[in-house]
């Protein structure tokens, strides 16, 4: 009798074992068509101004929502897959960052580092503190349901998270390099700076609140920030020299790539398990690696790589528009606000206006600071770039809604009233400023800095990488003359005695370069770097017993 009972358990959980990897085959299937569908309309939308592929795959996820939604009637299982975001921060964020890091300009970057922190950590702190007050402030007299003091302090950390993915489709780094690194470099501390922030809160205590605690919070940020950052460069690092050592290109291009590929995600993997900023550490990975080990490895390696973390960096970022926009009219997320759409209405307003005005409030005064510091009046931001950064940075994407629903679902499921409100006003303001803000952006950047207008074309000559015919001469010259070139031609030249008095002789980046050239080349490889290629000239007239 026991061995039947126990015959017919197992048949039911196989049953339903079955059933759940059918419903997995199917959500899989329905999501590699709708990438493939991005694919071809993207490439069809490609010379269209006002589109891009995040909002074009974010419209078709809301497409096959709705159709799925009329197809079983609105029924709570519905939805292909719920939310997760274990899935998000785990797997399908790690290319996105690690190929921004990898393809960005590190020049442009560390020029406008300084700014770019200003702007990512102090103005997210800014963002942080508004969006918080003025939850507090409105939310308690509209009763929306019971919402304690820690959900109101991490609605002001989910909604100071800008969407860097989206920035990076919308604005192009070749156009636009001093608008794009000071955005993109901002989105990704602000990123980090929101999560770290995010989950500080969870283990922050709010009943004793003093100024020793307030202390060891910011140091603890701190802290999180400095570690991840190294954890990144160090990994990066660890990887040039063991391809450099060992040549893995004798033998197997293959073992390159892979090696690439899985350290690149083991430094992601190793600052989740030491509770520090994967986005950082990532980041800064990849610009580490794009410095250093891409140059180490053979010319085959190098376009490989390139396009491998291209190509999973584009198929991670339309499968997370999707993704979002499949989930968004989840019937269970709207039947508990089904009876009040005016207030509902009303709290997604609410958050997008101290969306606005949080960003407003540090995007200028930091600007103006920043300025302060600029001695070149080529080098600071005018007004037209303040407001192009104000509104690029105004569009909140899958961040915002995995922190809310960290914050405000259990399993990617909610039961309670004023969770409910904000998870669908998390996800009305993520559709709206996706779409309506990621719409406008090109055609605000065509209006105020017109392609033949002195401000593209000064950001252009001033603030891109070295175009000339020069540029592509350096890395061919020995004994660090590139460097010396590179760093000659970022030096203004003294006109006069004043000038020379007043403007140094030499550049941060000229003694990096040095110090690049004389300790880091020559121990990690680089630029410059000859890697063996079986059956090269360069393998023959090599010693054997080298």
């Amino acid at each position: 009798m026991a061995f039947g009972w126990g015959a017919v358990m197992m048949k039911l959980g196989l049953s339903r074992l079955e059933a759940s990897d059918h419903a997995s085959v199917v959500s899989i299937n329905i999501f590699v068509t709708l990438i493939c569908a991005c694919i071809v309309i993207g490439h069809l939308l490609e010379e269209n101004r006002w589109m891009n592929e995040s909002i074009t795959a974010l419209i078709i996820g809301l497409c096959t929502g709705f159709i799925i939604r009329l197809a079983t009637r609105g029924k709570n299982n519905s939805h292909i897959m719920v939310f997760s975001e274990d899935l998000f921060f785990i797997y399908v964020l790690p290319p996105i960052i690690f190929n921004a890091g990898f393809q960005v300009k590190k020049k442009q970057f560390f020029r406008n580092f300084i700014t770019i922190m200003l702007f990512g950590a102090v103005g997210t702190l800014i963002s942080f503190v508004i969006i918080s007050l003025g939850a507090v402030e409105f939310f308690r007299k509209m009763d929306i349901g019971a919402l304690e003091v820690g959900d109101y302090l991490a609605i002001g950390a989910i909604f100071s998270a800008t969407d860097s993915v989206c920035t990076l489709q919308v604005l192009n780094q070749d156009e636009t390099p001093l608008l794009y690194s000071l955005v993109f470099g901002e989105g990704v501390v602000n990123d980090a700076t929101s999560v770290v922030l995010f989950n500080a809160l969870q283990n922050f205590d709010l009943v004793h609140v003093d100024a020793t605690v307030l202390l060891k919070f910011v140091a603890n940020f701190f802290y999180l920030f400095a570690s991840s950052t190294l954890l990144g460069a160090l990994t990066g690092l660890l990887s040039a020299y063991i391809i450099k050592k060992l040549y893995f290109g004798r033998h197997s291009t293959d073992r390159e790539v892979a090696l690439m590929i899985l350290m690149a995600y083991l430094s992601y993997m190793l600052a989740e398990l030491l509770n520090l900023s994967g986005i950082l550490t990532v980041f800064f990975c990849g610009i580490v690696m794009s410095h250093y080990t891409w140059h180490n490895v053979t010319e085959s390696s190098r376009i490989t790589t390139k396009h491998a973390f291209a190509t999973l960096s584009f198929i991670a970022e339309v499968f997370l528009f999707l993704y979002v926009g499949t989930d968004a009219l989840d019937i269970e997320k709207w039947k508990f606000v089904s009876d009040s759409p005016g207030k509902s209405l009303g709290v997604s307003s609410i958050l997008l206006g101290l969306v606005l005005v949080g960003r407003a409030a540090f995007v200028f005064p930091l600007s103006f600071i920043s300025n302060l510091f600029k001695k070149s009046q080529n080098d600071k931001i005018t007004f037209k770039q303040q407001v192009i950064i104000w509104w690029a940075g105004l569009m909140r994407g899958a961040v915002s809604i995995a922190l809310a629903y960290n914050q405000f679902t259990r399993s990617g499921h909610t039961q309670q009233r004023g969770n409910a409100f904000m998870i669908t006003s998390t996800i009305t303001v993520v559709l709206f400023s996706t779409m309506v803000f990621g719409l406008m952006t090109k055609p605000l950047i065509y209006f105020l800095l017109p392609p033949n207008s002195k401000h593209l074309t000064r950001s252009l000559s001033v603030s891109s990488e070295p175009s000339s015919p020069k540029s592509f001469l350096s890395p061919l010259l020995g004994n660090g003359q590139g460097s010396e070139l590179e760093a000659a031609q970022c030096i203004p030249r003294p006109t006069n005695l004043r000038m020379l008095l007043t403007t140094p002789s030499r550049s941060v980046h000229h003694y990096w370069r040095k110090f690049d050239d004389a300790f880091m080349r020559p121990m990690f490889g680089g630029r410059g770097f000859v890697p063996f290629v079986p059956g090269s000239p360069v393998e023959r007239s090599v010693p054997e017993w080298e």
